[in-house]
């Protein structure tokens, strides 16, 4: 295969672009026209695709390069067994089932962590906001599912309305 390829150049198709490494770029003599709309060897000609547009993100509660307001030390060990830690936002956390999700530094990007990895739980979630005041009792089975429904469906009911304003915070 490589005597073939060294004699047609890129023209199998199989080709990787020397700078990005995406396969399908053309190559003859030192010259390489690549398919990646991002790479500096790029040929429209070639049928790239054009890049897709970046999903809108919150940004950090920070600048890049610089450290969150409220940091938040996390312990975790991740699945190698190796143990990690991440300086985060406390003030981005947040949870979903049993994961905690958080603005990480210095990249200010979110992860999203499994609970039962994290090694410094009981301060991690002293750091969650709380759902409930204090003094206020746990909604019941019934009015969790309501509050669930209507919060996954982006919808309304008086029932919801009446447990909304029972439950503000959930």
């Amino acid at each position: 295969m490589g005597f073939l390829r060294s004699l047609f150049g890129g023209l199998l198709g199989k080709e990787k672009c020397r700078i990005c490494g995406t396969p399908g770029a053309r190559v003859s003599g030192s010259q390489t026209r690549c398919l990646n709309p991002q790479c500096p060897n790029f040929d429209p000609a070639l049928g790239g695709r054009a890049p897709r547009p970046l999903q809108p993100q919150a940004p950090p509660s920070w600048r890049r390069g610089q450290a969150p307001q409220r940091p938040l030390t996390i312990r975790y060990r991740n699945f190698q067994g190796q143990e990690k830690m991440f300086s985060a936002d406390a003030d981005s956390l947040r949870r979903r089932r049993n994961h905690v999700s958080v603005l990480v530094a210095p990249s200010g990007q979110r992860i999203t962590l499994s609970r039962d990895r994290i090694l410094n739980l009981q301060e991690v979630e002293s750091s969650l906001p709380a759902r409930l005041a204090p003094d206020q009792p746990y909604p019941s089975r019934i009015e969790r599912q309501v509050l669930g429904y209507h919060k996954r469906n982006n919808t309304t009911s008086p029932l919801y309305e009446k447990i909304r304003a029972k439950y503000p915070n959930w």
